[in-house]
């Protein structure tokens, strides 16, 4: 279980605690001497915006919970290492050696992650044809239907019942929530 050069696995983790365990296998390493085969640890992650209070704020979400990537040479003693460390599961894969990432698809996650850290995108996405609920605005506790999706603007046309006829609204994402 030799090989020379160092790949990307995937790491099961407890759901909640990958920032805990990243930390701990990269603390574990160095104070192993095996920092030389675990070079990277990495947890893929995105912006969300959300409002709350009326006030929009911007938190990280990830991607994959309950993994983590690890770029590392798998050697007994780097196995061993990870597969003690407490909140890790094992590797994912089949039977007993780990499968490595492709190049490919690691480079997809890590290109994935950073225009995601870019840009944030709402936490909640809707689509069309789905029943929501007004909860701010002129139109609070109305129920529509949306029509149509806007999320380069962070808009939705909704559609409200007023006075008996079907009526369509422009609203921002964060003053709707779905029924």
């Amino acid at each position: 279980m030799t090989t020379t050069e160092a790949r990307w696995y995937v790491l099961h983790t407890q759901t909640g605690v990958e920032a805990r365990v990243k930390a701990s296998l990269e603390s574990r390493a160095e104070t192993a001497g095996l920092k030389h085969l675990i070079q990277q640890v990495l947890i893929p992650t995105e912006k969300v915006s959300e409002v709350r209070s009326g006030k929009k704020r911007i938190s990280e979400r990830k991607f994959f919970p309950g993994y983590i990537l690890v770029q590392m040479e798998l050697t007994d003693d780097s196995w061993y290492l990870v597969k003690n460390t407490p909140g890790i599961s094992g590797f994912v894969g089949s039977g007993k050696n780990p499968i490595p990432l492709t190049e490919d698809d690691v480079n997809k996650i890590v290109q994935q992650q950073e225009e995601k850290t870019s840009k944030p995108k709402p936490k909640v996405e809707f689509a069309s044809g789905e029943n929501v609920r007004v909860k701010e605005g002129s139109f609070a506790n109305f129920n529509g239907t949306i029509e149509e999706v806007n999320p380069n603007r962070g808009k939705l046309k909704v559609m409200v019942t007023i006075f008996g006829r079907q009526t369509p609204v422009e609203l921002e994402y964060w003053q709707v929530e779905k029924i």
